[in-house]
C-alpha cells in the first residue's frame, strides 16, 4: 500500500459536511476503502450527528482507526483553524455559491489540498478568479467540481487523448463525449443548488463563465471553440453520431465543458504536464444518449423551457425547494443498488497520418450516483496524499491527477476500457 506523504498535520484527511447525504457516503468509503491507518476526522455543525457517523464508520470497518471529530462553524475564523490542522479537506457542503466560499479561502491561505463536489461552474469561475495567485504562493492544491460533475467527462476525455497520442502519436481534435445511461435520483442538496444557482448569480456572470474556455489559464485564440449546430439541431436537440447512436442535449454539457477546456489550458500550461496536451485544435462537447427522437425533443425543450422558467420566475425556484428532497437528504442504499451510470466517447486524432481512426472509450460503476461521488472525492484524496503528482499550488482539475487516479477508480469499480478503432 503506497505511503502517505509526511506533512506534519494532525490530519490526512478531514470529510466536510460529513452529517450530510454526500458527506456521509463519502467518510463510509473512506472508512471501507482508504489506508486503516490514515489518521481523518468528520467535521460538521451538529456534535451528535457526527458522532453517530464515526459510530457508523466503526462498525463498517473495525479494524481501522475511527475518525476523529472537528466541529465547526461556516465561517472563515473556524475553517482557518481547520484548514491548518488538516493536509486534505473533502467538503460536500453546498449549493457551494451559498457555503462553499469559506472552506475554499481557508485551504488556499494555508496550502491545504481541497476537494469539492460542486457543478456550480460561475461559483468555480469566481473562486479561481480570487484564490487563484494565493494558492499559487501557498501550495495548495485546489480540485473542484470532483464529483459526477465534472469528473467522470473530465476523465474519460483524458483517457482517450491519452489513447490517440500513444497508440497514433497525434494531439487530439474533436471529441465527443455522450451521457450514455444515468438511473439515479439526484440528492436534496444537488437540487437545492440547482435551484439557488439563480438567486447567487446574474445571468450575466453566469454567461460569462460559460463562455469557451473561461477558465482555461491560457486563451483559445483559433476557432472553432466549440462545435457548431445545425438549425435543425438547435431546434429539435437531436442528432446521431457515429459509434454513440441517437443523442440529444446533455444537461451536465454547461458545467462539464467548463473543466474540460480547463484542462486543456492546464495542460498546456502545467510543466509536468506538456506532454500530455491534447493540441490547439481541441474541441469538445457533451450530449446524451436519446432512447428515441421523441425522448431527445421532449429532453431538450424540457431543458430549454425548464431554464427559463427558473431563471425567470424566483416564486416559481421558491415553490420547489419546499417540494424536493432537502440538503442532506437522498434515496436509500437499497434503492440504488442496481443504478448505473456509464459514459461514452469518441475521440478523434489531428493528423492526416491517423485518419480513418479513433478512440472510443467507455467508463461505467453499477449502484448509486452519490457512492460513486464518494469514491472520486476519496480517490482523489488518496492520490494527492499518496501519489507523486508533480504539481504546484492552484486550481486543477480531476484528468490532472492523471493515469494514478483512472488506475484508483478502475480498481474500486468505476471501471474503463478504451481502444482505438476505425472512424
Amino acid at each position: 500500500m503506497p505511503l502517505v506523504k509526511n506533512h506534519g498535520r494532525q490530519y490526512d484527511i478531514v470529510v466536510l459536511g460529513a452529517t450530510g447525504y454526500t458527506g456521509k457516503l463519502t467518510a463510509e468509503y473512506i472508512s471501507m476503502h482508504l489506508a486503516t491507518d490514515l489518521k481523518w476526522a468528520v467535521s460538521g455543525r451538529n456534535e451528535s450527528k457526527l458522532k453517530a457517523v464515526v459510530e457508523e464508520c466503526r462498525e463498517l470497518n473495525p479494524d481501522r482507526l475511527p475518525p476523529a471529530i472537528e466541529v465547526v462553524n461556516l465561517n472563515d475564523a473556524d475553517l482557518s483553524v481547520l484548514a491548518k490542522k488538516t493536509c486534505i479537506i473533502v467538503t460536500t457542503i453546498g449549493p457551494y455559491s451559498l457555503y462553499g466560499e469559506h472552506a475554499y479561502k481557508a485551504c488556499a491561505e494555508a496550502g491545504t489540498h481541497y476537494v469539492d463536489v460542486t457543478g456550480e461552474a460561475a461559483w468555480v469561475h469566481k473562486m479561481i478568479k480570487t484564490y487563484e495567485a494565493t494558492a499559487k504562493q501557498t501550495g495548495a492544491i485546489l480540485i473542484p467540481q470532483a464529483g459526477i460533475e465534472s469528473a467522470p467527462a473530465d476523465l474519460i476525455t483524458w483517457t482517450m487523448a491519452k489513447a490517440i497520442r500513444t497508440d497514433l502519436g497525434s494531439q487530439t481534435r474533436d471529441v465527443v463525449v455522450s451521457l450514455h445511461k444515468i438511473n439515479s435520483a439526484p440528492s436534496g442538496g444537488t437540487l437545492a443548488t440547482a435551484l439557488s444557482i439563480w438567486d447567487v448569480f446574474s445571468l450575466q456572470e453566469i454567461k460569462e463563465a460559460s463562455s469557451p474556455y473561461a477558465q482555461s489559464p491560457i486563451p483559445r485564440n483559433n476557432e472553432p471553440t466549440r462545435p457548431r449546430s445545425s438549425i435543425f439541431q438547435m431546434i429539435f436537440g437531436v442528432r446521431t453520431i457515429p459509434n454513440l447512436g441517437l443523442q440529444t442535449t446533455s444537461v451536465t454539457n454547461s458545467t462539464d465543458v467548463a473543466v474540460v477546456e480547463r484542462t486543456w489550458g492546464l495542460l498546456s500550461s502545467t510543466p509536468s504536464r506538456k506532454d500530455e496536451f491534447y493540441g490547439p485544435n481541441f474541441v469538445w462537447v457533451e450530449h446524451m444518449k436519446a432512447r428515441n427522437w421523441l425522448h431527445g425533443i421532449f429532453i431538450h425543450w424540457l431543458l430549454i423551457v425548464g431554464g427559463i422558467l427558473l431563471v425567470s420566475v424566483a416564486p416559481l425556484r421558491s415553490f420547489l425547494k419546499k417540494r424536493v428532497y432537502q440538503p442532506g437528504e437522498g434515496a436509500k442504499r437499497e434503492d440504488t443498488a442496481k443504478d448505473e451510470l456509464e459514459y461514452r466517447g469518441i475521440a478523434y486524432p489531428d493528423s492526416e497520418k491517423a485518419a480513418g481512426k479513433a478512440a472510443f472509450c467507455r467508463m461505467w460503476y453499477h449502484g448509486g450516483m452519490y457512492f460513486l461521488t464518494g469514491m472520486l472525492l476519496a480517490e482523489i484524496a488518496a492520490t494527492i496524499l499518496e501519489d507523486d503528482i508533480e504539481l504546484d499550488g492552484g486550481s486543477y482539475t480531476p484528468a490532472c491527477l492523471g493515469q494514478g487516479l483512472v488506475d484508483r477508480l478502475d480498481k474500486s469499480g468505476f471501471r474503463t476500457d478504451v481502444k482505438i478503432i476505425d472512424a
